[in-house]
């Protein structure tokens, strides 16, 4: 999973017409580290690009993109917002069901 570095790149994964996953997370945050345990696993099953980034380093695109609690992924599609799991008390297997919802 790649880390978003700057703003604009971030606006540049999420512009793309296929669907990317982006994890907010910080290096502070306990379920953020339980989260990192098995997430690259649920990453091979699923046909998303994936992508992290650090909510406390983007504080405006955690504001304008609702993530109020960490672990959150946000699914995005040509530029907008098309899911969001706040991931922090979710199960590998609970996340997995909601990933199949998404369209890839």
């Amino acid at each position: 999973m790649k880390a978003i570095e700057s703003a604009e790149e971030f606006k540049e994964v999420i512009g793309g017409p296929k669907t990317v996953i982006v994890k907010f997370e910080t290096t502070w945050c306990p379920d953020c580290k339980r989260l990192n345990m098995y997430v690259d696993d649920i990453v091979k099953d699923f046909d998303f690009e994936w992508f992290s980034a650090d909510r406390d380093k983007f504080p405006d695109l955690g504001e304008k993109y609702q993530v109020l609690g960490i672990p959150s992924l946000l699914a995005f599609r040509n530029g907008k917002k098309t899911a969001h799991l706040r991931a922090d008390d979710k199960s590998p297997d609970e996340i997995r069901n909601y990933l199949k919802t998404i369209d890839a």
